[in-house]
């Protein structure tokens, strides 16, 4: 693991989201696009969590995520940002706060 200086983490806007909406990329099995809300901007990003969850679970979560990743094309479809996960034997586990708060709250 590399380490990262104090300035270069001050760089990564970690924010708090919440999901409006979520579906499959068509024609993968991992990819999901999902809407997001970050404070009063609405934006979409794509994760690779279909393994691990289902699009009709997703709406209405909070979830924390990286607001100010360049956005990049994935199978087609644009990211705009990136959500925050664990992986435990094979699982992705959402990271988002333990109560529900603002969305567009700064994580640090």
């Amino acid at each position: 693991m590399s380490e990262l200086s104090k300035e270069a983490f001050d760089r990564v806007d970690l924010r708090v989201a919440t999901v409006l909406a979520a579906e499959r990329v068509p024609d993968t099995d991992r990819l999901i696009k999902l809407q997001i809300r970050i404070g009063t901007e609405e934006r979409q990003i794509v994760a690779g969590i279909g393994a691990s969850y289902s699009p009709e679970d997703l709406p209405g979560r909070q979830i924390v995520v990286v607001a100010n990743l360049k956005p990049a094309v994935i199978r087609g479809v644009e990211s705009r940002g990136m959500l925050l996960a664990a992986v435990d034997g094979g699982d992705s586990v959402l990271l988002g706060p333990e109560k529900p708060i603002a969305d567009g709250t700064e994580v640090f």
